[in-house]
């Protein structure tokens, strides 16, 4: 509330006027009763009207009555009655055979003694900015619309080349051959997985409890033959991780759980496969276990990550996102840990 109680009214007054006649912004002087005292140029000239159209009418006369708007009445209201501090708001101005346009306003209660209640209203036309902040709003809309479209078509287009794949793995007789192609696949839909999930999520990130359930049941369709022999499982926790490192783990994972699938259980036996992620302040920890035979009992598989085209592999994706690869051998089976530590 701007005071001038020590000025005489009459000078008060002048400066009032004089103030809202300099404006460069459309501005109304108004009195207790919110009829105008005085309009500066630029708001005449902003809105069309003439220096007789304003003389000693209320606000909400004006033109068609389409300044008598709720949030200008609330927004003048709350100047009369006093209130320290007014924020600011908007409000549409529909005329009839005139574009609409959006308002930006602002009220000051002049104070002082002898004059009576003074209002100055402050115009600020924020059409252009709010048709071209939304114009931006309908183009990011369309880019992620595009973007989640073609995401569409990359996983379509996996999932395609991973029917072929796996269509000539059951036509194929060389069992090395075979193997090859379910391997292919199953690294195919990997990619096809991640794909899944963020055309799902519209983002760039991915949850990575449903992609890790999402590829460990593409992998189980299309390498285990009896799920009452063998079971792959998933626990992880709410983690959340960018696609290039999502794309990685689904990589690591599948390349493990192929390994573990040739070699843990031989001749039939039955057993278990479990993909753990874990993540934590100090970092996260990705684990697969089997209970399988294990690399001691069977040292003629090179099961360890240090070997292998797939250690290779798993080797290479882990240094690719800054994490190293554990081998260990539990009681049972074999558990590979891939451990990102955050550098504190």
């Amino acid at each position: 509330m701007a005071s001038l109680s020590l000025v005489h009214p009459e000078v008060a007054q002048s400066l009032a006027l004089a103030l809202v006649a300099s404006s460069n912004a459309p501005a109304l002087l108004l009195d207790g009763d919110l009829r105008l005292i005085a309009a500066s140029t630029s708001f005449r000239r902003a809105f069309g009207f003439t220096s007789a159209d304003l003389r000693g009418v209320r606000l909400f006369d004006l033109g068609e009555g389409e300044w008598n708007a709720p949030r200008l009445r609330s927004l003048l209201a709350k100047a009369v009655a006093g209130h320290k501090q007014i924020e600011p708001c908007e409000m549409d101005l529909d005329r009839d055979g005139l574009p609409g346009r959006r308002l930006g306003l602002q009220v000051q209660k002049l104070d002082y003694d002898g004059v009576g209640i003074r209002l100055l209203l402050s115009v600020n036309d924020l059409t252009q900015t709010r048709l071209s902040e939304a114009l931006s709003d309908a183009r990011l809309r369309d880019k992620t619309i595009q973007l989640q479209e073609l995401q569409h078509r990359i996983a379509n287009s996996l999932q395609i080349i991973a029917s072929v794949l796996m269509l000539n793995a059951r036509k194929e007789h060389s069992d090395d051959t075979r193997r090859q192609l379910y391997d292919a696949h199953s690294r195919v839909m990997s990619v096809a997985a991640l794909q899944r999930q963020l055309a799902a999520s519209g983002l760039a990130e991915v949850e990575l409890r449903a992609y890790l359930v999402d590829l460990c049941q593409s992998i189980a369709a299309s390498m285990i033959d009896d799920p009452a022999r063998l079971s792959l499982t998933v626990s992880a926790d709410d983690s959340i991780a960018t696609a290039d490192i999502s794309m990685a783990l689904g990589l690591i994972v599948t390349e493990l759980v192929i390994n573990a699938l040739k070699h843990a259980f031989p001749d039939g036996r039955r057993g278990a496969i479990s993909v753990d992620f874990r993540s934590s302040l100090s970092g996260w920890t990705l684990s697969v276990q089997d209970d399988g035979i294990g690399s001691v009992e069977d040292p003629a598989v090179a099961r360890a990550p240090e070997t292998g085209l797939g250690a290779n592999i798993v080797q290479a994706l882990a240094r690719q996102i800054k994490a190293r690869v554990e081998l260990t051998n539990p009681r049972v089976g074999t558990l590979v840990s891939v451990i990102h530590a955050e550098v504190q």
